[in-house]
């Protein structure tokens, strides 16, 4: 078990006061047997009412209405987390999944539903072929086909940290070659969906070890972190990070699960202003690694 303290600022400015519409922020993991919330504090500035709801995924969201205007927007959110590791990549999938092709059960594929369906066009068949490539013959093992998928697109696009909104198509980071961890989940989510798997969309944060001094660095850390998860019969959600080849890794801080990733947008809302009031926003992200707290005697 490891205690990581995590510290997430959203800050926007103005040219000028602005009225602040309804925002909705995901920045609060739930409590499972691989991660428990020790501490959570939300400090939101201009003044705000919040009400806590669970969306259809049974993700924690911060509903917020501010109650004046201001010309800076500060959103803080500060994270005290114990992380349980999963004890090594030992994976008991069910005997009938273990080699691919595999077929759910009836029952699996009614609750996995739409997470089942590719959700972006593909006339040409690019992404289908693409995926299909990893398929090494009839018969192949199913954890090997994942692995080598998710190898695939840590060592054959370049990483690069976009500030654009949105994610890409998995067809446009096929074209270029190039994306954000964000892109690369769903690349993986859709390649996975159109070979049968049923996967959904995870962001988070990361946590680089390296900052202990005793790991290689990781890419994506300092900022919000996205990959995959892909359910296999035995095993359950499984944890692929393509951006650093990972799989069901201990330093992956599960915030919120989707079945897009349009729908996991940690800080969402507008604002009513004048042209050319927005002046810009920044993000700042840390994540530490700190001692638990002692027992009580």
């Amino acid at each position: 078990m490891q205690t990581l303290a995590v510290r997430h600022v959203t800050r926007y400015s103005y040219a000028n006061p602005v009225v602040f519409q309804p925002h909705r922020l995901m920045l609060r993991p739930r409590d499972s047997h691989d991660l428990r919330l020790v501490g959570a504090s939300l400090v939101l500035s201009p003044h705000a009412n919040v009400r806590w709801v669970h969306d259809v995924f049974g993700n924690s969201v911060a509903l917020v209405d501010f109650l004046e205007p201001a010309s800076e927007l500060t959103i803080e959110s500060v994270l005290t987390i114990e992380r349980f590791g999963s004890g090594g990549l030992v994976f008991e999938l069910d005997e009938s999944a273990q080699t691919y092709p595999f077929v759910y059960s009836s029952d699996d594929r009614i609750d996995l539903g739409r997470m089942l369906d590719c959700h972006y066009p593909d006339p040409g068949g690019e992404l289908e072929a693409w995926a299909k490539g990893f398929v090494a013959g009839r018969s192949t093992d199913t954890m090997a086909l994942l692995t080598d998928i998710n190898n695939g697109i840590h060592q054959g696009f370049s990483y690069a940290m976009r500030h654009e909104e949105g994610t890409q198509s998995p067809q446009e980071t096929l074209r270029l070659g190039t994306g954000s961890c964000r892109d690369f989940a769903l690349l993986l989510i859709e390649a996975a969906r159109a070979l049968g798997f049923g996967a959904r969309f995870v962001t988070g944060y990361l946590y680089d070890p390296a900052l202990d001094g005793d790991s290689p660095a990781v890419v994506g850390a300092g900022a919000t972190h996205a990959w995959a998860d892909i359910y296999l019969p035995g095993a359950g959600w499984v944890e692929f990070d393509p951006t650093n080849a990972s799989i069901a890794a201990d330093n992956l801080i599960r915030v919120a699960v989707t079945r897009d990733p349009s729908q996991a947008v940690p800080v969402a809302g507008g604002f009513t202003g004048g042209v050319g009031d927005y002046l810009g926003m920044t993000v700042d992200v840390s994540v530490r690694s700190v001692e638990p707290e002692p027992l009580a005697a």
